[in-house]
């Protein structure tokens, strides 16, 4: 024993001022050079530290001392004193190695203890790393900025009273400003500085016992260092290498960690101290001159009104006044122009996911009456008027963000806010009741309405870009409800959409000019991708525009929108094909009202005439034929003669002068389809399809978006299957047969085979002339016919044969046949002598 002593004592006597040794007896006072003698927390402390700093934190030891730190917590603080007072020791001795394993070990006690005893283990870590940010070395400043970082992000147990962070405030604004002779060490100190200041505005903006940071002083210090970093994004960006050669390191720069940065304080802002976080920015702006040229300042100013949280402050105050809200919606409307121009990815969605709640809440409360939803005694009784001028605001503010974006941003946000919309099909039920048809129509309105302020100036060079098949369909089942007021919006956003050269307001009015040149408008070739996008969806159009024409609920407005509507496909999208379509078109309109079995008012019967005397007078000089030309004004004169009742100068005026009998219109006042396919089809245009009349295909998406609702549909169809059924069949008397009967059978044999001759005609003439697009419906629709009916035949044929062994009763009490393969039948003993005789 003595032995091992005298060793230990001249090994410490050897090493006595030999750097990176051992420590001097003397510091240990009168048992210094007796370890066993020395409390445990130390010598645990000094195992951590190896002979060799580069060998790193002996792990072992380290383990033994957290363990020891987490049993004993009260010992934590004379833990962090002692290893302060050894790193300060070896920062003055210039021992680095130790110096970055004594940060080591404090990061681990740091992360593994959270008793109470913290507050004392902490103060003399922040003694430590202020030691290290007071260094000169550029690495020691780093490695203390770096284990404050990491000490921001634990959430303490307990509140501290007395804890300071002026020191590191002053400290982390000094290293933002660095100008170090080496670019790379400066970069480094820059951005250990902006890392240190997030770490304090971490630590500090959340906690009220803390000391407050939106203090003036403290941010007269922060925003000017962040700024000074962002103000050198331009020459950083010029002396940076491109970006294929820049190395992984080089991606951050401190003007974007500055960036994010300043946008986290702003954000942490609450109202009170905003003002305390922008007065910096402009007293920055004054001293440095940076007003002229603008850019930074509108830099900055982007930052600073994105980082706002307005709109959760929206949410925040959802049930609030109507006035309340929309003046907070009319301050997003007025900033829209700088917050929405930078504004990239979900946050754009989130923005108007949030615009479009508040909408559908403001609905609620119109509806209700209330914010909770049912009016009780002390409820605020909401106003309707209220209600609906911040529904207005909303509106205006989501054209507002709209109007700012790009065109692929806007159309992810036409996509988003037509997902939004209420529709009666299979897979987007409707509330029903009384309550729920009021909602879901405000709804449809309200969204149509912001829709229709955000195609607004849409310009896409590609229309099937900007109608996509699964937003065009959901639009186009919109145009068939009832609701007039609906239909008018969704006509006006197809037009927003096709008018891609300023031409909708010189169709604001129907007239039938004598020269169209007075418009002067703007016609372009139609490109191959409007020619495709025409094949694929013309027909669906054509289909939706004839189906509006017939409603009894259309006004003046939606005469002329549908008169926009085919004018500006003429214009926009139309060639050869399409015009032919267009004026088969036409005339399957004029042939409504002629024949009138939709039984529509006189003035939508003269609408529709004046209508159709409109397009064709446009379209005639539009395709420049001559005789086409001449038809159009000889019945447009005629008309002016006779019948001014059917010319839109007559009918879409305040007062339309209307007739009262518009039975038997003579030949003149019409325009004759045949005399159209004949002068057209000499100037090359397809004559044979001129030809044949014009017959829309309804879809199950048109029945279901009418009159009737689905359990209507389904109803019906029960009904039918159920008189046909079999089993409900009642038997009919047998007709007695006399000397009439068998002459009348004869008589309508001879007309029965006329009449299968003429079909037979028609059929051939019908698969010869007739487009395509029909030719492909009506196979389509025999093919799921005979495909309906084999399944049902399928079904009665193919089925299990009765088991021999009997029924098996299946759950609920129902008797079900189970099929058994042959090999498990159970025969009767009586077969086995049959088939040994065979």
């Amino acid at each position: 024993m003595k032995g091992r002593r005298r060793r230990g004592w001249l090994q410490a006597t050897r090493r006595r001022g030999l750097p990176g040794g051992a420590r001097p007896a003397e510091m240990y006072g009168v048992c210094g050079c007796c370890g066993a003698l020395r409390p445990r927390y130390k010598r645990l402390v000094d195992n951590i530290f190896p002979e060799d700093p580069e060998d790193g934190l002996v792990k072992t030891n380290m383990e033994k001392l957290t363990f020891y730190a987490l049993s004993a917590p009260e010992k934590l603080d004379r833990i962090g004193a002692y290893l302060s007072e050894r790193l300060i020791r070896d920062v003055g001795r210039h021992r680095y190695g130790y110096v970055c394993i004594a940060m080591e070990a404090l990061d681990q006690l740091l992360m593994a203890c959270h008793c109470q005893s913290i507050n004392l283990f902490v103060e003399s870590f922040l003694k430590m790393v202020a030691k290290l940010l007071e260094s000169e070395k550029p690495n020691l400043q780093i490695l203390g900025t770096n284990s404050f970082v990491k000490f921001a992000n634990i959430e303490e147990d307990t509140p501290s009273y007395h804890r300071s962070y002026d020191f590191f405030v002053s400290r982390f604004s000094e290293m933002c400003h660095s100008s170090h002779d080496d670019m790379e060490i400066k970069t480094k100190i820059r951005m250990s500085g902006i890392k240190g200041l997030q770490g304090v505005v971490r630590k500090t903006v959340n906690d009220e016992l803390q000391a407050n940071i939106w203090d003036p002083q403290h941010m007269d210090k922060i925003v000017p260092s962040l700024l000074f970093n962002l103000q050198h994004i331009e020459e950083a960006e010029s002396r940076s290498p491109s970006p294929l050669q820049a190395p992984e390191k080089e991606k951050e720069n401190p003007a974007e960690l500055a960036e994010r940065c300043l946008r986290e304080l702003l954000g942490r802002a609450a109202f009170g101290n905003i003002k305390n976080a922008i007065k910096p920015v402009l007293i920055h702006l004054d001293n440095h001159s940076l007003w002229e040229p603008k850019v930074f300042a509108i830099r900055c100013f982007k930052i600073i009104m994105y980082s706002i949280q307005l709109l959760s402050h929206l949410d925040a105050n959802s049930r609030s006044a109507a006035t309340v809200r929309a003046g907070i919606v009319e301050v997003l409307s007025e900033a829209a122009v700088i917050a929405a121009t930078g504004s990239v990815g979900p946050t754009v969605l989130e923005m108007f996911n949030t615009l479009l709640r508040q909408l559908r809440l403001s609905i609620d409360y119109a509806l209700t009456g209330s914010y909770d939803g049912a009016i009780s005694l002390g409820t605020k009784i909401i106003k309707e008027h209220e209600e609906r001028m911040f529904q207005e605001a909303v509106i205006k503010t989501i054209g507002s963000f709209a109007s700012t974006l790009p065109t692929y941003q806007r159309s992810e946000v036409i996509l988003f806010i037509m997902s939004k919309v209420p529709l009666p099909s299979l897979h987007h039920p409707m509330e029903t009741g009384k309550t729920g048809e009021n909602r879901n129509r405000l709804t449809q309105i309200m969204l149509l309405k912001s829709l229709l302020q955000v195609s607004t100036g849409f310009q896409c060079n590609n229309m099937m870009s900007a109608l996509p098949s699964n937003f065009l369909d959901r639009l186009l089942s919109t145009a068939l409800m009832e609701d007039a007021e609906i239909r008018l919006f969704v006509l006006e956003i197809l037009i927003s959409f096709i008018d891609r050269h300023g031409n909708r307001h010189k169709f604001s009015t129907i007239s039938t000019l004598s020269d169209i040149s007075v418009l002067k408008l703007k016609v372009d070739k139609c490109s191959r991708q409007d020619t495709v996008f025409m094949k694929k969806h013309s027909q669906q159009l054509y289909r939706h525009i004839y189906l509006s024409c017939k409603e009894e609920t259309n006004i003046q407005r939606h005469y002329e929108a549908l008169y926009s509507l085919l004018a500006l496909v003429s214009i926009e999208l139309a060639n050869e094909e399409v015009v032919v379509d267009l004026i088969r078109l036409v005339l399957a309109v004029q042939d409504v009202a002629q024949v009138n079995e939709e039984n529509l008012p006189v003035y939508n019967r003269c609408a529709l005439y004046a209508l159709g005397a409109a397009y064709l007078n446009l379209i005639s000089q539009l395709t420049a034929v001559p005789a086409f030309c001449q038809h159009t004004h000889e019945v447009i004169e005629t008309r002016k003669k006779e019948a001014p009742y059917m010319l839109p100068e007559d009918v879409f005026v305040e007062r339309p002068r209307l007739s009262q009998n518009l039975d038997g219109v003579v030949i003149e006042l019409l325009f004759r389809q045949s005399k159209i396919s004949e002068v057209l089809g000499g100037s090359g245009y397809n004559s044979d399809r001129l030809c044949l009349p014009y017959i829309p295909q309804l879809t199950d998406e048109d029945r279901l978006s009418k009159r009737k609702s689905i359990g209507e549909t389904i109803s019906l169809q029960v009904e039918v299957e159920s008189r046909n059924s079999p089993e409900k069949e009642e038997r009919v008397p047998a007709e007695e047969i006399t000397y009439e009967t068998l002459k009348k059978a004869i008589v309508d044999s001879v007309a029965v085979e006329e009449q299968e001759r003429e079909r037979r005609r028609q059929v051939v003439e019908k698969f010869q002339k007739a487009p395509f697009e029909e030719i492909a419906a009506h196979c389509g629709a025999r093919a799921s016919l005979l495909q309906s009916k084999l399944n049902q035949i399928f079904e009665i044929t193919i089925r299990p044969p009765p088991s021999p062994s009997g029924t098996i009763t299946a759950a609920y009490g129902q008797p079900q046949n189970h099929s058994i393969p042959v090999y498990e039948m159970k025969f009767p003993d009586l077969v086995y002598p049959m088939a040994a005789a065979t």
